[in-house]
């Protein structure tokens, strides 16, 4: 008996990891798609606005499903859409307007080593050295895929502004995870991501004044490394695979996983993003860049193989016990 539980827990786990990448693939190609839409004479706040608010309305039929969520859950969906959604992007795209992208992407995507912090001092749950090692290999290799010492100059607003988005990316994987363990009484993760993105949409529209954008932009085409792509198409991709398909299997993963895991993984955005503008923008990598991806790499899958599984009292790396399953993860 406890065979067969260790191998359903491992086949979660198993399950978490590879929704985890898919949402680090599905995030990652955000940019490569918002980039030509910028070019083409788009606000980067417009972009923005766009992405969250059609993804809202993509998740309203799921909000109405869901409504009693806001009764039952309101400090949640607020928490998520302030912080989970339009804090991280307002936050990421004020910073980069002070200071180069590469370092507010670095100092973003430290937030794996808060989630650490976090888990170990705040919640006072056990952390293995493996996660810890994970996280110092992911952002040291994050460090050559942004190539930080091409931009080097040190503006204290705009690291306290990419400092910001590494906490509300913080408050996403831990929200993520709040009432993963409570059964049947967890709220549904589609009905937290739909009202995020609501409370998201709604805050971003004050901030990027949608009234102001050039609407026919979107009735135009593109370029995408000099070739010609329709701007809607462009659109559809950010909102349905790097907001909508990212934000759902972004969530679930960190219901499987946990937070620390979870955002040890999220750090292969950087590099996937960075992968996928060599390929559809040409914009060539560096040999650092391509050892600090391998690096990124090993450094996620050291952290989620050693990482300790839901529920356990002690790390694994320490000689943990079996994890024993929550009824929800039985029903599954």
């Amino acid at each position: 008996m406890r065979t067969s539980e260790s191998g359903l827990a491992g086949r979660g786990k198993g399950i978490g990891l590879g929704l985890a990448i898919v949402s680090a693939i599905a995030f990652g190609g955000s940019g490569v798609a918002a980039k030509p839409l910028i070019e083409a004479g788009l606000d980067p706040l417009h972009v923005v606005w766009l992405r969250v608010a059609g993804a809202a309305l993509v998740m309203l039929p799921l909000a109405v499903r869901h409504r009693a969520l806001v009764r039952r859950r309101p400090a949640l969906l607020a928490g998520f859409g302030l912080l989970g959604v339009a804090g991280v992007q307002a936050f990421y795209f004020a910073s980069i307007s002070r200071i180069p992208v590469g370092v507010a992407l670095l100092v973003e995507y430290l937030a794996p080593a808060l989630v650490l912090g976090w888990v170990r001092f705040v919640q006072r749950r056990p952390v293995t050295r493996a996660a810890a090692v994970g996280v110092v290999l992911a952002v040291g290799g994050l460090a050559c895929v942004v190539e930080v010492w091409a931009g080097l100059g040190f503006d204290a607003l705009g690291l306290l502004l990419a400092l910001g988005a590494a906490c509300c990316q913080v408050g996403y994987f831990v929200l993520s995870d709040q009432g993963s363990d409570s059964g049947a009484d967890a709220p549904d993760p589609l009905g937290v991501i739909a009202y995020g993105l609501l409370v998201g949409a709604a805050v971003l529209t004050v901030i990027a004044r949608p009234w102001a954008m050039d609407w026919a932009v979107l009735g135009g085409t593109a370029h995408m490394d000099g070739t010609p792509v329709p701007a809607v198409l462009l659109l559809a991709w950010i909102v349905l695979l790097a907001t909508v398909v990212a934000y759902v299997t972004g969530v679930v993963s960190v219901r499987r996983l946990s937070p620390q895991v979870a955002g040890v993984v999220a750090c292969l955005e950087a590099v996937i993003a960075t992968v996928l503008a060599w390929f559809l923008l040409g914009e060539h990598l560096s040999a650092p860049q391509i050892v600090g991806g391998a690096v990124v790499l090993a450094g996620a899958f050291i952290a989620q193989s050693s990482a300790p599984a839901k529920g356990a009292p002690q790390p694994v790396a320490a000689g943990g016990v079996d994890t024993e399953l929550s009824e929800r993860e039985n029903v599954a």
